[in-house]
C-alpha cells in the first residue's frame, strides 16, 4: 500500500524529519509518500496559519488520491482541516492528534500533550475535547517556535525536556504525547530518557492507516463526509471547484 504523508506547512526539512518517523514504523511493503505542501505558510502556530495552510492541503490530499495512495495523514499537531479533507477525499485520512490520543488512551489513564508555543494549547484541548480524552488529557506548551525544533543552538530542546519534567511531576503523566510533527524524531530517545511512553502522532497515524486499509474501510459518504456538492468558485480560489482540484 502507499500512505501519503502530507506536511501542510511548506518547509521542506520538517518534511524528512516527517518521512523519516514514518518510514520506521511503516510495514515493508508500505511506500510512505511524504509531501510538502506547495503553498501556505512555513509553520501552522494558531488559527490564522491554519486557515491558510488549507488550500495547499486540499491540493495534495486530491492528488494523493488520484495517484493511487491508499490513506493519507495530515502531519500537523492541529489537524489541519481534517473534516475537509475526509470530506473530499475517499480514502482514510487520519489527523496525527487524533491517532496520538487513540494510541495513548490504549495505555496511560493520565496523558499530557507538550506543544509547542501557548498560542496552539488551546486549538489542541479543543481537540482532546472533541476526540472525548479530556478527562485524562492534559495540555502544555513549552514556549516552543515551531521551526526553532530544527535549529541546533536554540534551546528547544531543553525547554521541551523541562516541560516533560514538569508534566511528570506535576500532572501524574504515565505517558506524553508530542504535539507538534516536529518533534517526530525525538519520541524514542526522551521514551528511553524519561522511562515512560512518549507518543510521537506521526508514527501513531501511520500503523493506524495501514490498519484501516488492511480492514478495507473507506471514509464514509453518506452525509457529514459527503463528497462536496459541485458549484462554481471564483477569484483566487476557481481552481478549488470540486471538479478541479488537484487536477494540475
Amino acid at each position: 500500500m502507499k500512505i501519503a504523508v502530507i506536511n501542510p506547512n511548506t518547509t521542506a526539512s520538517m518534511t524528512a524529519t516527517i518521512a523519516d518517523a514514518a518510514r520506521r514504523v511503516a510495514h515493508p511493503d508500505t511506500t510512505i509518500d511524504a509531501v510538502t505542501s506547495s503553498m501556505g505558510p512555513a509553520s501552522i502556530e494558531g488559527y490564522y496559519d491554519e486557515a491558510l495552510a488549507l488550500p495547499g492541503l486540499l491540493i495534495e490530499i486530491a492528488r494523493a488520491e488520484r495517484e493511487g495512495a491508499s490513506a493519507a495523514v495530515i502531519a500537523c499537531f492541529d489537524d489541519t482541516g481534517l473534516d475537509a479533507c475526509r470530506a473530499l477525499a475517499a480514502i482514510p485520512v487520519l489527523g496525527i492528534c487524533e491517532a496520538a490520543l487513540s494510541v495513548a488512551s490504549f495505555i496511560a489513564q493520565r496523558i499530557t500533550v507538550v506543544t509547542t508555543l501557548e498560542r496552539s494549547r488551546l486549538p489542541i484541548e479543543h481537540l482532546v475535547h472533541r476526540y472525548g480524552k479530556s478527562a485524562m488529557v492534559k495540555v502544555r506548551a513549552a514556549d516552543i517556535p515551531v521551526l526553532s525544533l530544527e535549529d541546533p543552538h536554540s534551546n528547544a530542546r531543553d525547554r521541551l525536556r523541562a516541560e516533560i519534567t514538569a508534566a511528570l511531576r506535576e500532572d501524574g503523566a504515565e505517558a506524553i504525547v508530542l504535539g507538534c510533527a516536529g518533534m517526530a524524531d525525538l519520541a524514542h530517545q526522551l521514551s528511553q530518557e524519561f522511562g515512560v511512553p512518549v507518543i510521537d502522532g506521526v508514527a501513531a497515524a501511520v500503523k493506524q492507516a495501514e490498519g484501516l486499509v488492511a480492514l478495507g474501510l473507506t471514509t464514509a459518504k453518506s452525509r457529514a463526509y459527503a463528497a462536496p456538492v459541485e458549484k462554481r468558485f471564483t477569484g483566487m480560489l476557481e481552481a478549488f471547484a470540486p471538479s478541479r482540484i488537484g487536477a494540475a
